[in-house]
């Protein structure tokens, strides 16, 4: 897709309150600087080193999103610039990302990934795991992290009927443990950011509620 083309995409996005994460991941600098300059602004990556190296050459009012699975150790590598953190999945990786917010004085925005997907190999919480994570988060235990809202990815099917069904089990669950966590003024979020959705599917989760979309291949051709 022509970066012209990406930037009539994103305005199509916008018209319905959806935010347009271009993911980034393997591409060069160059080929981010292309879709920057037509005003697109938020780019994923899932490679925290590749991320700060791209931070260093790139414009700093870009929106970096970690969109990959992230290792408590290199939370250090993205904690002084990420705009989004789109994987939370555990309370141990919280308690790092408050630890390196606190150090850089900074507060982080963060989404609990979900599973939905059928597949073992995309990750994310179930709805029991993830109420315990929203009551250690109620506590007040992690003062330099913002919870945004949720993230989770389909099954890869050509089942469109199930990866309909997956994102409206994922807006359920994200509408219920919004509730939850608004019971807590200091993290409640009048719009809170249901992340799902990618290349081949992006159209089924806006239908279903996404209010943003990781797109890559569609926008930067196959890796």
């Amino acid at each position: 897709m022509s970066a012209a083309s990406a930037k009539i995409l994103q305005e199509e996005l916008e018209k319905k309150n959806v935010t347009l994460v271009a993911v980034s991941k393997t591409k060069p600098a160059q080929m981010i600087q292309e879709l920057y300059d037509v005003g697109i602004k938020d780019f994923g990556e899932n490679r925290p080193q590749e991320m700060a190296e791209k931070y260093e050459l790139l414009a700093k009012d870009i929106k970096w999103h970690m969109i990959g699975n992230l290792q408590k150790n290199k939370v250090k590598y993205i904690a002084p610039f990420v705009h989004l953190i789109h994987s939370v999945t555990s309370a141990a990786l919280l308690k790092t990302i408050n630890k390196e917010a606190a150090k850089n004085e900074r507060d982080i925005d963060v989404l609990i990934q979900i599973k939905i997907a059928e597949e073992d190999s995309k990750s994310g919480l179930d709805i029991e795991e993830a109420k315990e994570l929203i009551k250690e988060i109620n506590e007040g235990i992690y003062p330099h992290v913002n919870v945004r809202g949720y993230m989770g990815m389909a099954t890869f099917t050509d089942d469109k009927d199930q990866v309909r069904s997956e994102f409206k089990e994922l807006k359920s669950t994200g509408d219920t443990l919004a509730q939850l966590l608004g019971q807590n003024e200091n993290y409640s979020d009048s719009d809170p950011v249901l992340s799902m959705g990618m290349s081949g599917d992006f159209e089924i989760a806006i239908e279903e509620g996404a209010n943003m979309v990781r797109i890559g291949s569609l926008l930067f051709g196959s890796r």
